[in-house]
């Protein structure tokens, strides 16, 4: 449930208060008058209140419904550079603790959602964290649901272990902070560094992990510096931006930071969308033969609204070439 208390949330809550006894009077008083009006004069005013009244139920479900909402996109993704077994992979980004709609509760609730699905290998992608602010300018209430909200990824469970970045949020709250409470929790936090994971019958999997693009500098060659020539790889990165420079050989990058836009108007698209390449927005992003998947996370920010751009977990299959034709299952 959302906290409709909170100060992102207050003014949509007295606006949701005030606004349908509004709509009801109004609503009353034409009734009332009906007869009395003209034609054009009733229809005009119909419409009219028709239109506000529509207005009213689609910012109830932006501000209130969606962003609670949670679902599963099943992505199935071919790729030339993945030689090994085919994996999968469970997709977690912008948790965004403490703000409106996330709180300790909600992440422990979605650890569960994760393991109920099995995956191989859990990615995190940043901004764990909501707000700008500092920990010595927050509440202890809201340090202590953030402190929550990191440590109930330790229940997360993979065959191949949880691997994570640091986000543009995390770093404002203090990037040392989150990272030491990820790594209490068993995740690896990788910033311009990688790991290698030995598979079942012992293939390497390289996962690198990227520094934040707005808040530090992504490396490529840093992240990648002594991983095993023609292991099978991935990059983890908080903005899908650095993908205009990804290395040759990358089986997939993985990504999140614009939440999809969080909002999308059909036949318009996405407004607002906090990427310097508009083309790497969503979804399955193609270029130069390398391929980016990129997450619309779980929490908001800048706004707290969703509109066609719920909540949702990627579980990602990642197979080789050799094994089939790329295909796309919808949500669940």
């Amino acid at each position: 449930m959302p906290d409709f208390f909170h100060p992102q949330l207050l003014p949509a809550t007295i606006g949701a208060a005030v606004g349908l006894p509004l709509i009801i009077l109004a609503s009353v008083w034409l009734l009332r008058r009906w007869d009395k009006l003209s034609p054009r004069k009733r229809w005009a005013l119909f419409a009219a209140i028709a239109v506000v009244e529509t207005a009213y139920w689609l910012n109830i479900y932006a501000w209130f419904v969606e962003p609670n909402r949670l679902v599963v996109r099943r992505v199935e993704i071919v790729s030339d550079d993945w030689r090994g077994a085919p994996i999968t992979i469970a997709t977690i980004s912008d948790t965004h603790v403490g703000g409106p709609h996330v709180d300790a509760a909600r992440v422990g609730r979605l650890v569960q959602r994760v393991n109920a699905l099995r995956p191989e290998l859990v990615v995190l992608l940043g901004d764990y964290v909501n707000g700008h602010h500092h920990p010595f300018e927050r509440t202890p209430a809201e340090n202590q649901q953030i402190e929550g909200g990191l440590a109930s990824f330790a229940a997360l469970r993979a065959r191949y272990g949880v691997v994570a970045v640091i986000g543009n949020h995390d770093v404002w709250y203090d990037r040392a902070t989150v990272q030491a409470a990820l790594e209490e929790a068993g995740v690896a936090a990788l910033w311009n560094r990688h790991i290698v994971i030995r598979r079942t019958g012992g293939d390497p999997l390289v996962i690198a992990g990227l520094a934040d693009d707005t808040t530090g500098e992504p490396d490529f060659v840093a992240a990648l510096d002594g991983a095993p020539l023609g292991a099978d790889t991935l990059v983890l990165s908080h903005s899908p931006d650095p993908f205009a420079t990804a290395p040759e050989g990358v089986a997939l990058m993985l990504a999140g930071h614009g939440h999809c836009g969080q909002v999308t108007i059909p036949f318009v698209g996405r407004p607002i969308l906090p990427l310097r390449n508009k083309r790497y927005g969503c979804g399955l992003v193609e270029e130069r033969g390398a391929q980016m998947y990129v997450t619309a996370g779980i929490g908001t920010s800048i706004a707290p609204v969703r509109f066609l751009n719920p909540p949702e977990i990627v579980l990602i299959t990642l197979r080789g070439s050799t094994l089939g034709a790329r295909a796309f299952a919808p949500a669940e």
